[in-house]
């Protein structure tokens, strides 16, 4: 269990977290929910998908980074040479209305990580870019619902399905994935067009198409990654 509480430049004066990214601290997550203003970045190196909330069932937004479970393709022994999604950047931090909180049994917690308080409890500028990262992530939350909501409302939405096969043999067949209905978007009244370019959400939806060209390009990587395990085991 979690034991997150409100972070304090008195009592967490000397505590000090792993800020790199890396499989023991929990970036080795296939799906992680994006916001918005991030898809920009997002979409030179992953797959912009949707999928249902288990619990909700709404729509929520997510890079793709792996087709198996715990698995960031994107992630080595030095981290993420890519773009690290916010929601993977924020380590060990939260909000609580307005401050900020922080999981005290998160493996990030090391005395050998980077300190959060100068001497004289000061934010030091690992802090500092800790709270900018969630000026963008809370509000970029909201944001990005109130797309994904437009999307649904315009019967934007698909399925996708994805199937790959691998050079070793074996074979991925990913359900419960969602895209852009390019159809349904071309046969938009002229009305809601407008409407979506005025709320810059046009230019989030082809970013969305466009980052469907990174699907083979993960395949690839998870193809090289496969038969580099398969020549390990095979002591090439």
């Amino acid at each position: 269990m979690p034991n997150i509480v409100l972070l304090n430049s008195q009592t967490h004066r000397t505590l000090c977290v792993q800020a790199g990214a890396s499989a023991r601290y929990g970036d080795n997550q296939r799906f992680v929910p994006v916001i918005m203003g991030e898809f920009p970045h997002l979409a030179v190196h992953y797959p912009i998908l949707l999928t249902k909330d288990q619990d909700t069932g709404q729509f929520f937004a997510g890079a793709m980074l792996g087709f198996d479970e715990g698995e960031n393709l994107f992630l080595d022994a030095r981290g993420m040479e890519t773009y690290r999604p916010l929601n993977l950047q924020r380590g060990p931090f939260f909000t609580a209305g307005d401050d900020l909180a922080i999981d005290l049994d998160s493996p990030r917690i090391d005395e050998a990580g980077r300190p959060l308080f100068t001497e004289s409890g000061e934010p030091t500028q690992y802090l500092q870019s800790i709270m900018a990262l969630f000026r963008d992530l809370k509000p970029g939350l909201a944001v990005t619902k109130n797309f994904v909501q437009t999307l649904s409302s315009l019967k934007l939405i698909e399925p996708i399905d994805i199937d790959l096969a691998f050079d070793d043999g074996s074979k991925r067949s990913l359900t419960g994935l969602y895209t852009i209905n390019q159809n349904a978007l071309r046969a938009l009244p002229d009305a809601d067009v407008i409407d979506l370019f005025r709320r810059d959400y046009l230019q989030v939806i082809y970013l969305m198409i466009v980052s469907l060209k990174q699907v083979p390009v993960l395949a690839r990587r998870k193809n090289n990654a496969l038969l580099k395990a398969t020549a390990a085991l095979q002591g090439a």
